[in-house]
């Protein structure tokens, strides 16, 4: 193996490090906010029952309002069935609903995946951090995500779809044209380099003010 290969191993090597790093502090902290919330449900009840003995009821109505949208903002989007699968989609939808980049998701996975996680986890996190990434040129009202996930036969099927600001985006050397600073373009060659391994299938397809990336592994 010549040096320049070894340098291109060692850093995308250091780069799926760290992305798999920030996935899983990304999932850690959405279940130490549930966890959290858990904790506190008996003091929650108390106080209800507390205004609920002096027939205090908007203070009850005011404190619900508040329990729903502390736990809508934790609650988990997506449930495919699959908790690795769960895990990353619904961390990566919270981090694009809170960048303002609505999310529409349809992902159903009936079977246990053979896929092995941290695959899975690469392959999931940088097909929604490319997404998300897209998404931040374009304004609020044109943002716009969508994420399919199924089982087709012997395969999980998986599509990602954003809007993009550059229009029908070009090849070069077969592949698409990326304008990612430094060490960006790894994680499309992660994606791809995972994909061959696992003996799967990679398609991207650029129309105008779309970008879609869908992948088939075997199960």
């Amino acid at each position: 193996m010549s040096f320049l290969s070894k340098m291109i191993d060692r850093r995308i090597a250091a780069y799926q490090n760290s992305l798999i790093s920030t996935h899983y502090a990304e999932v850690g902290n959405m279940y130490a906010q549930m966890r959290g919330w858990r904790h506190d449900y008996k003091n929650h009840i108390q106080a209800m029952k507390s205004y609920a003995a002096s027939g205090d009821l908007n203070s009850i109505a005011k404190y619900l309002d508040g329990l729903d949208a502390g736990l809508s903002a934790i609650d988990t989007v997506v449930k495919t069935g699959n908790k690795m699968a769960d895990a990353i989609l619904n961390s990566k939808i919270s981090l694009a609903r809170s960048k303002g980049a609505p999310v529409v998701a349809d992902a159903r996975i009936s079977v246990a995946l053979t896929t092995p996680e941290l695959d899975l986890c690469v392959i999931i996190g940088n097909l929604f951090d490319n997404a998300i990434e897209a998404s931040m040129a374009l304004p609020e009202d044109k943002r716009m995500i969508r994420v399919y996930m199924e089982i087709k036969g012997s395969q999980l099927y998986m599509s990602f779809t954003n809007m993009t600001a550059s229009g029908k985006q070009r090849k070069v050397n077969g592949r698409f044209f990326t304008s990612k600073g430094e060490g960006r373009g790894f994680g499309l060659a992660r994606i791809d380099g995972i994909v061959e391994r696992l003996g799967g299938y990679t398609s991207r397809n650029s129309e105008d003010g779309a970008f879609t990336t869908e992948v088939l592994l075997p199960q």
